[in-house]
């Protein structure tokens, strides 16, 4: 998968998210979402352009989970819904993945629990030196990208603030659902959520 910097528009969307999950579980076809989404206006938002956006953000999203887990964001604690939204996300873009697997995982297994200006700095700057790509980059870009890591780190729960020393909490996912999750060939993603080795 290649490095891209799409994610910098495209925030968590959780709530978003979790309706269409509902809606997938009463029945409704992945393909069919974004056809619902501009009849019924969903996702409530002001013009077309923007309902067709964010289905298919969502459903790209979507499509990195089965059934079970789409079934897991309606109907497991929010804790674990949260995360297993993330993990759709980091599924999906390969820095983003890359960003929690060798810092925030980093962060848990060393218990170092805060996340700093300088952690981002250092792991964009070694981005920029393996890949011709993403050092093409504007320094704008990895602004950025560097607010919506932030922000979606907060919205599910993995940090406690968005300013400053951001105070790391421990994520908190279903058993059943973690173990599934690494019989199905999502460990590696999921580690780098909950801190674990692979």
């Amino acid at each position: 998968m290649e490095y891209k910097s799409t994610i910098k528009s495209r925030p968590y969307l959780y709530k978003e998210t979790k309706k269409a999950a509902i809606l997938l579980n009463s029945g409704l076809k992945i393909n069919e979402l974004k056809v619902k989404a501009i009849e019924e206006n969903i996702f409530q938002v002001e013009s077309e352009a923007r309902m067709k956006e964010l289905a298919s953000i969502i459903t790209t999203r979507l499509k990195e989970l089965d059934a079970y887990l789409i079934n897991k964001i309606e109907n497991s604690n929010i804790e674990t819904s949260k995360i297993i939204v993330l993990y759709a996300i980091i599924k999906n873009d390969r820095l983003f993945f890359e960003f929690m697997n060798e810092v925030y995982k980093e962060k848990l297994l060393l218990r170092d629990l805060f996340i700093r200006d300088k952690d981002f700095n250092m792991f964009f700057q070694n981005k920029r030196q393996q890949s011709e790509k993403v050092d093409s980059w504007t320094e704008y870009t990895f602004k950025k990208l560097k607010q919506v890591y932030i922000r979606i780190l907060f919205e599910c729960g993995l940090i406690e603030n968005q300013r400053g020393d951001r105070k790391i909490k421990t994520p908190i996912l279903e058993s059943e659902v973690k173990d599934y999750i690494y019989k199905i060939g999502g460990k590696i993603y999921i580690n780098a959520i909950v801190g674990e080795n692979d």
